[in-house]
């Protein structure tokens, strides 16, 4: 059955709802293989930490060259080399044009065949970080990721081949060794105290020059730039070009508060906006890198997305911090703690959780098996869950943050449903155990439009009501209480929350 809600609104006269990144690359070339044999490998990394917070008294000194001699000799110089590698001619773009048939001729299109070319060796320069005497050190992923060979030169001169101990894509951290004692290693801070206005000095070798100390403050913290599953971003206004990659952000007294990643800019160099993974994440990954030989992460089992004010007001909050439940996997972690879908997860493990960013960086970190107590709101009234964390699976994510969607705020005129069948769960990849209306038709000009509904959707809730079908959908729209109406909805990518809002509608 296909109904239209536009024409049910009318007859019943009830509003219804209707720059860039750089990474800061070494010019590096590509990373070195997986080292994935366990055999050998330490119970724990012996890093130094010191978590003081810094003294705060806005006196600046006239010089930070005592700080710069305590580290600089922990910041090494990364080249790479990536072997020569043969290529066939399909691989390269524009080679399917008929310009080269007439050239090479049919053959040149048949798998194998044709032309094959020599891609010469490729060469790059990143930095990293000695964080231990007998030779870790932390750098990129990016600096080392697909290197054939890797060689690290210390300040003093003495160069080592290095190998790769582990890589994390998902936080860009990686971790490489080198076979030496008595190091100079860099003390580490401990990154969570660190305060926007804090000086902070870079070091690392860009354009491979040579080693660069660059100093600036933190300009702000919990940044999110790079699109990686993982993000946390100190800013810094520290000068931070290509080849930075993998070198130290430090504070006023020479700790570790950073790891040099990327910069934001126009022309590809520093513009004065750079980002640096925080110690507290680098160090986590890498000691599961060390141990474990991959990182291993702590599973929740829900799908979640940030809060706006418009969808603050819908679950009766203060304000819009924490991470809303849109969905919770079956059997999951979550749903056994008991979990539901509208849930706003406010505390996790003792710590206010500021956005559905924060909290899945919070889970990752949560080792698995540990049960730890998670504060929500459900209904306007706060209530207290304890849930064991799992392992992260494979293939799963541990949270879907949807942000766009829930950022349009306008309602549901001009939207088409019907009624799921065999046919259009097919169509639309729609699973057995989704119930609701599907969306077929959305107004470009609607409101529901403006707040991200789509044909193909699936509305599952209305007004924290199931829906069970088309007609369903109609009847609880022909019950909003004003021109603001709470959708929860379901497509290929999980479950969401949307507001729709008609109230500036006409």
């Amino acid at each position: 059955m296909k109904t239209s809600l536009k024409n049910a609104f009318k007859r019943l006269s009830i509003p219804i709802l209707g720059g860039a990144v750089v990474v800061a690359l070494g010019a590096a070339a590509v990373g070195a293989r997986d080292n994935d044999k366990t055999a050998g490998r330490p119970a724990a990394v012996d890093v130094t930490v010191d978590d003081h917070a810094l003294p705060r008294d806005a006196k600046l000194g006239t010089s930070f060259a005592p700080v710069v001699k305590k580290v600089a000799a922990s910041v090494v110089k990364i080249y790479t080399t990536t072997k020569v590698k043969q290529t066939s001619s399909q691989e390269f773009p524009g080679f399917g044009d008929p310009f080269f048939r007439r050239f090479f001729g049919d053959e040149f299109e048949r798998p194998g065949r044709g032309p094959r070319f020599n891609i010469p060796p490729q060469h790059g320069v990143g930095s990293g970080v000695i964080v231990t005497k007998d030779g870790y050190i932390l750098t990129n992923n990016h600096v080392v990721d697909d290197a054939d060979q890797l060689k690290v030169a210390l300040q003093d001169g003495r160069e080592f081949t290095a190998k790769v101990i582990g890589k994390d894509p998902k936080s860009d951290v990686a971790v490489v060794k080198i076979d030496a004692k008595d190091l100079p290693f860099v003390v580490m801070a401990d990154s969570d105290k660190i305060e926007v206005g804090d000086i902070a000095l870079a070091i690392g070798n860009p354009f491979g020059i040579g080693q660069t100390v660059t100093m600036g403050m933190v300009s702000a913290t919990g940044r999110a730039t790079m699109g990686l599953d993982y993000e946390d971003f100190i800013q810094t206004d520290a000068a931070i070009n290509p080849g930075n990659s993998g070198g130290a952000l430090v504070d006023a007294e020479g700790r570790l508060i950073g790891i040099n990643t990327a910069i934001l800019s126009r022309s590809g160099g520093n513009q004065g906006i750079g980002f640096a993974i925080p110690t507290n994440l680098a160090r986590d990954v890498m000691e599961s890198l060390i141990k474990d030989g991959k990182v291993t992460r702590g599973y929740l089992g829900v799908m979640i997305q940030d809060l706006n004010p418009a969808l603050a007001k819908q679950f009766e909050l203060k304000d819009d911090k924490g991470a809303l439940v849109s969905d919770v996997v079956p059997d999951g972690p979550a749903d056994k703690a008991g979990f539901k879908n509208g849930d706003v997860i406010l505390e996790f493990n003792g710590k206010r959780v500021s956005d559905s960013r924060h909290l899945k960086l919070e889970v990752a970190r949560t080792k698995p098996g540990e049960s730890v107590p998670v504060k929500v709101l459900r209904d306007g009234a706060s209530k207290n869950l304890t849930v064991a964390v799992k392992a992260l699976p494979g293939k799963e994510k541990l949270a879907s943050n949807e942000p766009g969607d829930a950022e349009h705020t306008d309602t549901l005129n001009g939207v088409g449903v019907a009624d799921l069948d065999a046919r259009t769960r097919r169509q639309f990849d729609v699973p057995d155990n989704i119930k609701g209306a599907l969306v077929t038709e959305v107004d470009p000009g609607s409101a529901a439009a403006e707040a991200g509904l789509k044909p193909g959707d699936v509305i599952t809730g209305i007004n924290r009501h199931p829906v069970k079908d088309a007609e369903d959908a109609v009847k609880l729209t022909t019950q909003a209480k004003d021109k603001t109406t709470l959708l929860h909805v379901w497509n290929e990518r999980g479950s969401r929350y949307v507001v729709v809002d008609e109230r500036d509608s006409g």
